[in-house]
């Protein structure tokens, strides 16, 4: 086995020292970066959505201002809540006295009135933890607001009927002309048209609604269909409004309703499966639930990219004849093991890389601002599905690496790989379409025989993992596993051995099976 050592030396010296498999290393961590910051930068670049509202009942302008201002205050709370704690030395909510004392200028000296509400709360909240933040903390910059409400461009009549505004708008929400807005161009987001008799379009349980013409109604313009707060937004201030109306209507005090639609019953979830005391379910056991389908669908790309890395060297390597080469100096199995052991040794650096910079970035990332983070650090570290995937990726990959080396071992070009390649790649799909359905059912009858699959075994029981599927499937299918592995590499070895050395056509499949007896 000297000469296989030799060999799975060469290919892993050859397949680390590319440019190609530094990136592959690189670019992971950058990803997860990415992921993990998106949200947060991708809602710092966001431009102010500007949009117009036409309001011709008067009924809803009030409470579409109040949800705007409620969706700066959580912005603004959700902000304060990661700088204080980035730099407060201390981070503590204060208390609703604390907040009036502040507000009413015993604490600190504040002009309010230039502020919106929920900025003021910020400059209080701060005022409280002043004494506390670290040295050298940077001022706190409150976020923009996401959304403004303008005026109707100039020339559009908002006493016409709701058609005439939409038609007369439409320019406007396309693009083709901007609005002023501050003294300069800008574009125009989305419009809401209410018309004065907004009262008939009321949907009321057992009344029918007056039938309208087409679009004489409330009408909600945007080309942007993919951002929706602002229409689920406005669409929920609008209703709330319309039913507090109806509480006054029929003699209902508006606020007791709503105090009384606030109030419910905590419902605290619990594991059976958990130590006494610590039944709850936290945000670390969800995670851990759906951990398993991350690392499937990590496992599925590191196998099928790392045995594609082994089909490539051997086809590059026959297509320019220096297989023969090799063969002069070792044995067909050898070379085969070698390849094998080489290739997955690089497979194995790589996700080495992949998992510590994983680790690494979620410890950099997680604190009292980044549960998620913190839960998934701890569920990488406790749970054992690091483990678990490592056996997992080895036994998979000698499983794939063996059909894709036989393969790569019959063809002389890549195209004639790609077109064998189909009906592997298809089977192999079938894991990722049940990625998802199996966490919700791990023990039920679609996982289960899928584990007793060979060619699925490493992705549906990797699946499995955080419901602790039974001992005897685990020993059953793992043993079961191995089995199939070891024989599917004693086949790969008979069709490399002669395949190897073949030119023209590939073999027919009578072929391959003449191969496989001689």
């Amino acid at each position: 086995m000297r000469n296989a050592w030799l060999v799975a030396g060469r290919e892993y010296g050859e397949n680390v020292r590319t440019k190609g498999f530094w990136i592959g290393i690189l670019i992971f961590p950058i990803l997860i970066t990415i992921g993990i910051k998106a949200e947060s930068w991708l809602e710092r670049v966001k431009p102010t959505r500007n949009f117009v509202v036409v309001d011709q009942s008067g009924k809803f302008d009030s409470a579409i201002e109040t949800a705007l201002a409620r969706l700066q205050e959580k912005a603004i709370a959700r902000e304060l809540q990661s700088y204080m704690s980035k730099y407060s030395a201390a981070p503590q909510a204060p208390t609703a006295e604390q907040l009036d004392q502040v507000k009413a200028g015993q604490t600190a000296k504040v002009d309010f009135e230039q502020m919106s509400e929920a900025e003021a709360k910020a400059t209080i909240a701060l005022s409280l933890i002043s004494g506390g933040l670290k040295p050298n903390a940077p001022p706190f910059e409150a976020p923009r607001s996401p959304f403004r409400r303008v005026a109707a461009p100039e020339g559009v009549d908002t006493s016409a009927a709701p058609g005439a505004i939409a038609d007369a708008l439409r320019p406007f929400l396309r693009g083709e002309r901007k609005i002023t807005v501050d003294g300069a161009e800008a574009e125009l987001f989305a419009s809401l048209i209410i018309p004065k008799d907004v009262d008939e379009l009321v949907e009321r349980p057992g009344e029918k609604r007056k039938k309208r013409v087409d679009r004489d109604g409330a009408q909600f313009w945007s080309t942007n269909l993919a951002d929706s707060d602002l229409r689920e937004e406005l669409e929920r201030a609008i209703n709330e409004e319309q039913r507090r109306v109806e509480y006054v209507a029929r003699g209902l005090d508006g606020k007791t309703v709503e105090a009384v639609q606030q109030t419910k019953v905590p419902l605290a979830r619990f594991d059976p499966k958990k130590a006494a005391g610590a039944e709850e379910v936290s945000i670390a056991d969800q995670i851990r639930q759906w951990a398993p389908a991350g690392f499937v669908y990590l496992l599925w790309i590191s196998i099928f990219s790392i045995s594609q890395m082994l089909l490539n060297n051997t086809i590059e390597e026959k297509s320019n004849r220096l297989i023969e080469v090799l063969l002069s100096s070792v044995t067909s199995w050898e070379l085969m093991v070698g390849k094998l052991v080489g290739i997955a040794a690089v497979g194995m650096t790589m996700l080495g890389a992949w998992l510590g910079f994983l680790v690494a970035i979620l410890a950099i990332n997680s604190g009292p601002e980044a549960k998620v983070a913190t839960s998934l650090l701890e569920v990488l570290k406790t749970s054992g599905l690091l483990p678990a995937f490592v056996v997992y990726f080895l036994l998979g990959y000698l499983l794939y690496g063996a059909i894709f080396l036989a393969l790569g071992s019959v063809c002389n070009t890549l195209k004639e790989a790609q077109n064998m390649m189909q009906p592997v790649v298809l089977i192999m799909i079938v894991p990722l379409m049940t990625m998802m359905f199996i966490p919700k059912d791990p023990n039920g009858t679609l996982a289960t025989v899928l584990s007793w699959i060979p060619i699925y075994t490493p992705f549906v029981m990797m699946n499995r993992a955080a419901a602790s599927p039974p001992m005897f499937e685990i020993v059953g299918t793992s043993v079961l596993l191995a089995l199939t592995v070891a024989f599917t590499l004693w086949l790969s070895g008979r069709i490399f051995r002669i395949g190897v050395l073949r030119t023209g056509q590939p073999p027919k499949l009578m072929e391959l099976v003449n191969w496989l007896r001689s």
